[in-house]
């Protein structure tokens, strides 16, 4: 091992070290990859698919986290940190832009870590055939609008329009588009929702959902309801909690019942994204978001 390869070592170890005493003084048992029984994750998948109860968990496969939680960790290391998440067990991500990195170069940090970037949140109003070239070289499967806000009705309409119009480019690309919620796209203008004008206004073929659990509660939905109202649309969740006075903490640590949620959600969920949107130390919340998603059960 040469000295710089010694010190990219030792740094993501340092890093992982750090994230996984954190998680373990706040009660979070460590997962390490390779550990943990695949085979009631493969039972899981052959129960339960309907709205069903029984028992069940989130397959190792299908736990992933937005980048965008340990943007301050990839800013100040990006290969050290993306090291760090293969070593606490993630072999996906959600992307939020590529650190400085050309695609390629990002793509090329991901495969050393045997990481996927199956997701990603995008614009849609920039350089689409760029965004859409770049999409094919990190290798992603889905993308999704990350936010939008308008003071009008109308103002959505035309955006929904926009979205589903970019949505049939890039299933045309073979990646299809969705949209990312936050809490005020269920406060009504006018008398209006603007998520059902999202939703009527969208082509559910060619625009699915991601649905932010944490902004969906604040906004004062039960998630359980908004997924059965779109179902199959909705395909990814953002798993991030929330205290009972609204304060955003890591997954597992906070009151959204989310073994009730994901008990009666199950069918077409591709994904479940750790997220927390201001982390005060992103490795340990990548590490207890990890963990919860491992051992929860519902």
């Amino acid at each position: 091992m040469c000295g710089e390869e010694a010190e990219r070592f030792h740094s993501r170890r340092s890093l992982l070290r750090g994230a996984t005493t954190a998680a373990v003084a706040v009660g979070a048992a460590v997962a390490l990859p390779g550990l943990a029984d695949a085979a009631p994750a493969a039972q899981a998948e052959t129960q339960g698919h309907g709205y069903g109860h029984g028992h069940g968990r989130v397959p190792v496969e299908k736990i992933s986290i937005q980048l965008y939680s340990l943007r301050t960790a990839l800013q100040a290391d990006l290969p050290g940190t993306l090291s760090a998440l293969a070593d606490i067990g993630y072999r996906k991500v959600e992307l939020a832009g590529t650190y400085g990195r050309t695609a390629q170069e990002f793509r090329g940090l991901l495969d050393k870590n045997h990481i996927k970037a199956t997701s990603t949140h995008v614009g849609i109003d920039g350089d689409l055939d760029k965004t859409i070239a770049d999409a094919k070289v990190l290798g992603n499967t889905r993308a999704n609008v990350p936010f939008a806000a308008f003071d009008t009705i109308d103002g959505w309409k035309q955006f929904a329009g926009r979205l589903d119009t970019a949505a049939r480019k890039f299933r045309r690309a073979g990646i299809p588009l969705g949209y990312h919620n936050h809490a005020h796209e269920f406060a009504a203008i006018d008398g209006v929702r603007p998520y059902d004008v999202l939703t009527r206004g969208t082509n559910p073929r060619y625009v699915h959902l991601e649905i932010d659990l944490f902004w969906a509660v604040e906004g004062g939905v039960d998630p359980i309801s908004l997924y059965r109202q779109h179902f199959p649309r909705v395909v990814q969740y953002h798993v991030k909690d929330r205290t009972a006075d609204g304060k955003m903490v890591d997954p597992g640590k906070g009151v959204i019942d989310f073994p009730r949620i994901f008990g009666r959600t199950r069918p077409n969920l591709h994904e479940y994204i750790v997220e927390h949107d201001n982390p005060t130390d992103p490795l340990s919340t990548a590490q207890t978001g990890f963990t919860y998603l491992r051992n929860v059960r519902f």
